[in-house]
């Protein structure tokens, strides 16, 4: 699970030669690859990962200048990367640690961003007045400005997923949390302008896009439920845009919270969907179920939560796999130890067994 921005390069770890900013849990077996441009943690590749980790304690213990609560420190090390250790935290200490600079950071731009389209607004309306142009002539071009604005963020996230019907889907509009009668207990409803079809959803050739067509064959938007996991990959790139206003402590540690609330990130999807008629009944915009118009914890709740989630799965994959090495080499350790022993012996064990 990565960010496609560029993690940079240190020479401080040699097994893990790329990040300026590396995160470990020795007791987990866990390590990270922060993005200093997204703030993103970017969990590394399992065989890529227990002799970094080995190097970054002793590279971490070995550095006198560092900050440090009592469950989680930050090293610089001479060549200017950083390495935060990561020990037995609370989760609001760790949220704190893991969401509080990405989220801080895009609170940062947004208010930046914010200031600056307010002050060019201004210029364009001063300059219009001093030109006798009225107000009301500026209004469609400062309905433009959002529009595009709008536009351009929710554009980032229109690229193919994974239809659970085959092929792929191009999504379109605002995600909505419904309940679902399958295991998870619910599901993301989004729209859609077309479909993809074809044997293999990765390669274009003998496949095709269709526009999503009503009964008399017209063009319009079509939608799709996505059940519990397999909405993950769909939330993973739309909660940034839609939290893409970020928060101060305060509202991450109430996010923190709420996942408290649910039993923890895997069942937060679930206790969401009861959730929805008195976050409904607080909102003052939006449809029920609207994840841009739930409130702003549970929306920060949601990011964080789907991607724990997803790494608390891609470790449950990787110790599936392990299981499944053990019992093919237990398979082959049988075979070999049995082609040593006579048929006579084995003949009489297997008598010995019987009842």
């Amino acid at each position: 699970m990565h960010c496609r921005k560029s993690l940079g390069a240190n020479e401080a770890i040699e097994a893990l030669p790329i990040g300026r900013r590396i995160a470990f849990d020795a007791r987990q077996g866990r390590l990270w690859v922060v993005c200093r441009s997204c703030e993103r943690w970017n969990l590394t590749p399992f065989d890529e990962r227990w002799e970094a980790i080995e190097q970054s304690e002793r590279a971490f213990r070995d550095t006198r200048v560092r900050v440090s609560t009592e469950n989680i420190g930050l090293a610089r090390l001479a060549d200017g990367t950083e390495l935060v250790c990561i020990g037995a935290p609370q989760r609001p200490e760790f949220a704190a640690w893991r969401y509080g600079d990405q989220f801080g950071r895009r609170r940062v731009k947004a208010i930046a961003t914010g200031v600056g389209i307010t002050a060019a607004a201004g210029l364009i309306v001063s300059g219009a007045v001093a030109s006798g142009v009225g107000l009301v002539a500026l209004t469609p071009f400062l309905h433009m400005l959002n529009v595009v604005g709008f536009v351009s963020a929710v554009g980032m996230a229109q690229k193919p997923i994974d239809h659970p019907d085959g092929g792929r889907f191009m999504p379109i509009g605002n995600p909505r949390i419904i309940p679902s009668d399958r295991a998870a207990g619910w599901a993301i409803d989004i729209g859609y302008a077309a479909h993809y079809h074809g044997p293999d959803p990765t390669v274009r050739n003998g496949g095709y896009w269709s526009m999503a067509r009503n009964q008399e064959g017209k063009n319009e938007l079509g939608r799709v439920q996505l059940h519990g996991a397999d909405a993950v990959p769909l939330l993973r790139r739309l909660m940034p845009l839609i939290n893409r206003g970020g928060a101060r402590r305060t509202v991450i540690n109430d996010g923190v919270s709420l996942i408290a609330q649910a039993g923890g990130p895997e069942r937060f999807g679930q206790w969401a969907v009861g959730m929805r008629r008195e976050w409904a009944a607080k909102s003052t915009f939006g449809d029920t179920g609207d994840l841009s118009a739930i409130p702003a914890a549970a929306r920060l709740a949601f990011e964080m939560a789907i991607n724990e989630d997803a790494e608390r799965q891609a470790l449950a994959g990787e110790l599936a796999s392990l299981e499944r090495a053990w019992a093919e080499a237990e398979g082959i350790a049988v075979i070999a130890d049995a082609l040593l022993v006579p048929d006579t012996i084995t003949a009489q064990l297997d008598r010995l067994k019987q009842p």
